[in-house]
């Protein structure tokens, strides 16, 4: 089952069961698809793939957390449990990460590949990682190991 038919379906049962948070964010996740569809129109895509959704998906949990830290420093507990809720309906949709050593060992994989010499070399290995692990990998936490790796 695709991640369109997994929100439609979650849609579905969180409001059968009367859950009205998980509701809203998975409205949310559809209106967000929504948008991301229409932007890729003027490049001649009319539904985006499930890699793209991912990536959105990310992006939802990455604004939410930030969010959760401005609201921290806010004072504001409502709103970081609010947010806090919507990353774990958000992260339910996505595949379950690398851990700390396969995300090495990916990296060490991606820099003798390329044949990466120096930290110039940074962008070839990245985006030799995103397209052979896009959807389990976080980029972010990828970037750092990528720059020891090169640099040492």
């Amino acid at each position: 089952m695709g991640l369109r038919e997994q929100f439609t379906e979650a849609l579905k049962a969180s409001m059968r069961a009367g859950d009205a948070p998980t509701t809203s964010t998975v409205r949310m996740i559809l209106a967000e698809l929504k948008k991301v569809d229409i932007e890729a129109r003027p490049k001649g895509i009319e539904r985006v793939e499930d890699g793209e959704i991912v990536a959105m998906l990310r992006r939802m949990v990455k604004s939410r957390r930030e969010s959760i830290e401005l609201y921290r420093q806010g004072g504001r507990q409502d709103l970081v449990d609010k947010e806090a809720a919507e990353i774990a309906v958000i992260e339910r949709f996505l595949p379950p990460e690398m851990d700390e050593a396969a995300m090495e060992a990916a990296v060490r994989a991606a820099v003798a590949e390329t044949g990466a010499a120096s930290v110039k070399d940074m962008g070839k290995v990245m985006a030799a990682l995103k397209a052979k692990h896009g959807a389990s990998l976080d980029m972010a936490r990828a970037g750092p190991l990528v720059k020891a790796a090169l640099a040492g």
